[in-house]
């Protein structure tokens, strides 16, 4: 019998090992599990700007975690800021380990060049350099970015500037600096090469520009438009555009179209040196912009006009009241945002044309929101994207030049807002530009 129990004992013991056994084998490891939240709702930022990611980790046992940005280590913190001076694509990493294993997230996020989207401000300068002026798409403002970028200075005069493959082309009237025209990175602001001699001899104060392709850069100056082609560094006349106004050019349907003679817009093409077409009008011309479906806005007269870019055709023209403009401010004298469009006739008052309804509204004087809003300086600018209005005014010549305001108003609700005033960044403002009517 003792030999029995004996004989028991062990079967019972044995059993209890296998069965520990068993539960050793049904054990499962279970490594955490992780997720990266983007709390900023974008994947691609501005250098120097901010992105916020969140991490997002599961484990039924104790954990730790790691960030990191292109294989580095970057943070142990919740919450990721990722931050980059340089521009490119980066990939940002989390993650998590625990006692049973690990486990990985990655997303991946772009960073462009700071000047990549937003407002311009190209100053003329105070008997000096021309200077620019960038506001961000958060309100943030900084004056003198070309010389804070390159050390160097635009030429004096400046007076308009063109975006295209990625470069920014700045014409001054009165070179100097780094020369009559400055190509420089549009994100950037880096100067790529400028031209001074190239175009001393050749052209007469150069004050406006319109660009087709890397060598079919068009320059109006006092003698009409000139094609440039900084490949050969020639210089060649575009028969056709005498008397060419001194006012901004536009690009549609991969043609330059100018304004001469006050009453008649001129067509240029890659490869051409004379006009292609010429479109009439009654009255002076004021304005002459792409529209945003690639058409034209057109303002003549009293008028405004949507012109066909491919067949020169008249879409529709509106009789608008009360419509006035300056010949000699060189911006054009309308600026639109889809089918709306504003203008103020070179004063404080600014009005909204609907063109589609073809109904026009007073929307407010500057003089009751803006202090020493005393000479609107150059035409306003609506920005295409948000749709509000941007005006230069300064309290007047002299010493007074210095007082100045770059104003944004909000004509959203029932009730005109300042949106933003921007005190005494300005010397003489050639005119806003917006990154947006380059694309």
């Amino acid at each position: 019998m003792k030999k029995n129990l004996i004989y028991f004992s062990l079967f019972v013991f044995a059993g209890l090992v296998a069965s520990c056994s068993d539960d050793d084998e049904k054990y499962t490891p279970i490594p955490p599990v992780v997720s990266i939240e983007n709390t900023s709702g974008t994947l691609s930022v501005a250098q120097e700007d901010t992105l916020y990611f969140k991490a997002n980790i599961e484990s039924p046992i104790e954990s730790s975690f790691q960030w990191s940005v292109n294989g580095k280590e970057a943070s142990t913190d919740s919450i990721l800021k990722f931050t980059s001076e340089e521009m490119g694509k980066f990939e940002i990493a989390l993650t998590a380990k625990n006692a049973d294993g690990e486990h990985s997230a990655t997303t991946s996020v772009e960073v462009y060049g700071k000047y990549k989207y937003g407002t311009f401000v190209l100053n003329e300068g105070s008997g000096s350099n021309g200077t620019l002026i960038f506001i961000s798409p958060k309100g943030g403002i900084t004056d003198s970015i070309y010389y804070k970028a390159n050390g160097s200075f635009l030429g004096g005069v400046s007076q308009d500037l063109f975006i295209a493959n990625n470069k920014m082309y700045i014409v001054s009237q009165n070179g100097g600096g780094d020369g009559f025209l400055v190509i420089a990175n549009a994100e950037t602001l880096k100067k790529e090469v400028g031209y001074q001699d190239e175009l001393k001899t050749t052209l007469s104060w150069p004050t406006h520009i319109a660009v087709l392709g890397e060598n079919d850069i068009y320059l109006r100056d006092n003698n009409g438009v000139s094609l440039f082609n900084p490949s050969s560094k020639t210089v060649t006349f575009i028969k056709g555009t005498e008397g060419a106004r001194k006012n901004r050019m536009a690009v549609a349907d991969n043609k330059v179209f100018a304004s001469t003679n006050s009453k008649t817009i001129v067509t240029i093409e890659t490869g051409k040196d004379t006009i292609s077409h010429t479109i009439e009008f009654d009255d002076a011309i004021s304005g002459l912009i792409k529209a945003s479906d690639g058409n034209l806005w057109v303002s003549s007269g009293k008028k405004i006009m949507k012109i066909n870019a491919k067949d020169y055709s008249v879409m529709q023209e509106n009789e608008v009241e009360p419509f006035s403009s300056i010949s000699y401010l060189s911006t054009p004298a309308i600026s639109a945002k889809g089918d709306t469009l504003y203008f103020s006739g070179g004063t404080t008052k600014i009005y909204r044309h609907v063109f589609s309804k073809n109904q026009t509204d007073f929307m407010v004087d500057a003089r009751t929101m803006v202090e020493n809003a005393g000479i609107v300086y150059n035409y306003l600018g609506v920005n295409p994207m948000t749709g509000e209005v941007l005006l230069n005014t300064i309290k007047g010549y002299g010493k007074d030049y210095l007082i100045n305001n770059i104003s944004v108003f909000d004509f959203s609700s029932n009730e005109p807002k300042l949106a933003a005033n921007y005190e005494n960044y300005t010397r003489f403002p050639a005119g806003i530009f917006f990154t947006y009517n380059f694309e």
